[in-house]
């Protein structure tokens, strides 16, 4: 079954978990052929009910122990720009949305999300892009990120963040 796995980290981020239920974006997932849904909201306020997306199998939960079942049995990871949520759904080797939350202040998130686009291991959006990036988007065009190589995330993160 086609999966899309959905993390907002240890974080909320209600407007991802919003959005991406919404009937406009479950039916987008629906025409691309996922048939299943896993969120984890984390501390979010809204757990949307298993029978709230009439286009799509939901699952919903808030925290478990490791989410590395959830992410390696997805087709597609949807995430916030968390670097920890981002680095294990690439490490996964999994084709990878990250959905910035522009609302927060000094958005960091938004920098990394950049450069991992810039150097083809992800796809971006933010909540209010989110269906039309779901109904356009090729993930085709995503690259590999280079495994354990713990230099060159330092200086990618230095690059992104604007240090060097």
């Amino acid at each position: 079954m086609k999966t899309v796995f959905v993390t907002v980290g240890t974080t909320s981020f209600d407007e991802l978990i919003e959005s991406i239920t919404s009937s406009e974006a479950t039916q987008a997932l629906k025409v691309r052929g996922y048939e299943r849904l896993v969120l984890q909201v984390g501390r979010g306020s809204v757990l949307p009910a298993a029978d709230s997306c009439p286009h799509i199998r939901l699952e919903a939960f808030r925290f478990k122990n490791s989410i590395a079942e959830d992410i390696s049995q997805a087709d597609l990871v949807i995430s916030h720009a968390g670097a920890g949520s981002c680095l294990e759904a690439l490490g996964a080797g999994k084709s990878l949305l990250v959905v910035v939350n522009d609302k927060l202040m000094d958005n960091h998130q938004l920098e990394l999300a950049r450069q991992l686009h810039i150097d083809s291991h992800l796809l971006y959006c933010t909540c209010s892009t989110l269906t039309e990036t779901l109904r356009t988007m090729d993930l085709s065009v995503l690259q590999p990120f280079p495994p354990g190589q713990p230099k060159k995330f330092a200086d990618f993160m230095d690059k992104a963040l604007g240090i060097k």
